[in-house]
């Protein structure tokens, strides 16, 4: 059909990237994302992505906007304190890009429901804050083929991970088991400087706006570490793991319920603080940090 004038006038800085142009711009129009988490990562990440033009934006988040949220979670204004975070976030979103389509989904993600709320997207963000949640998006992206973008932020720091399910490491991978409770600091005591969560959120969208394009090179085997004390950047090379429960040669996690079983590795969802680092003792396959706000 070929795009509007007011497209091309609202898009044009990107239209006029090769990589991009006419065709990837319609590519971005019909295309669709799912963000789990409205907070610090998800409100910058869910910010580009609507502008950029991507045309189907899904916000999950069963949590309202509280004052203490407001530092970092740039979707959510003062007024908004009290009211769900998706409502939130869907009328910011529709303020900024009235083209495309938002949905609201406030609801508890959980192994009974992550597959159908998957299903209709292209690409998955997770900037949610607990392990639980982000073991499940990971073993639901993996058995569905869907191509997941993992952040995470605490303090200062940030990582970041383009998930494409057995090519490249998956969260399982990386992080084989998550700490036990009680052995990492909750948010409100670790703390995170607003500026970093947009850092990561940015890139999280900037992942996302690469594979929804097909350009560039995905962070795949590659978590990419931000310490914003020296606003320096690494990278951590990882690996697929061929024994992992989800991706190996012989998984052992086939469907969400048992993702979900605490036999599996993974914590039940009250058991671990949102906001946290934890120090793995095995280096062989994971970073010495994983980051979570």
């Amino acid at each position: 059909m070929g795009l509007s004038k007011e497209q091309i006038a609202r898009y044009s800085r990107q239209l006029i990237l090769p990589e991009v142009g006419p065709s990837g711009q319609e590519r971005l129009l019909g295309a669709s994302a799912l963000i789990v988490g409205a907070g610090g990562l998800g409100s910058v990440a869910a910010l580009y992505l609507a502008a950029a033009g991507v045309g189907t934006i899904g916000i999950v988040d069963r949590e309202s906007v509280e004052l203490s949220n407001l530092h970092r979670q740039i979707l959510h204004a003062t007024r908004d304190v009290g009211r769900p975070k998706t409502t939130s976030a869907q009328i910011r979103l529709s303020s900024l890009n009235s083209e495309i389509r938002v949905k609201a989904l406030q609801v508890s993600l959980g192994p009974q429901n992550v597959a159908d709320l998957l299903a209709p997207y292209d690409v998955i963000l997770d900037g949610s804050d607990n392990f639980p949640t982000r073991y499940l998006v990971n073993d639901a992206c993996v058995l569905a083929n869907k191509i997941l973008v993992h952040a995470g932020v605490v303090r200062f720091e940030g990582q970041l991970l383009t998930i494409i399910p057995r090519q490249s490491a998956c969260f399982r991978c990386v992080f084989p088991e998550p700490p036990l409770p009680g052995a990492i600091p909750a948010c409100q005591a670790a703390g995170v400087l607003g500026s970093c969560a947009g850092v990561i959120g940015s890139l999280m969208a900037h992942e996302a706006l690469k594979v929804l394009l097909g350009i560039g090179e995905p962070l795949g085997n590659r978590l990419l570490v931000f310490d914003g004390k020296t606003s320096r950047f690494r990278e951590v090379l990882v690996r697929r793991d061929l024994g992992c429960g989800v991706c190996g040669q012989i998984p052992t996690i086939h469907d969400l319920i048992r993702s979900a079983d605490p036999c599996s590795g993974l914590l039940p969802s009250d058991s671990v603080a949102p906001g946290t680092e934890v120090v793995f003792t095995d280096v062989t396959n994971a970073p010495s940090t994983s980051h979570y706000g």
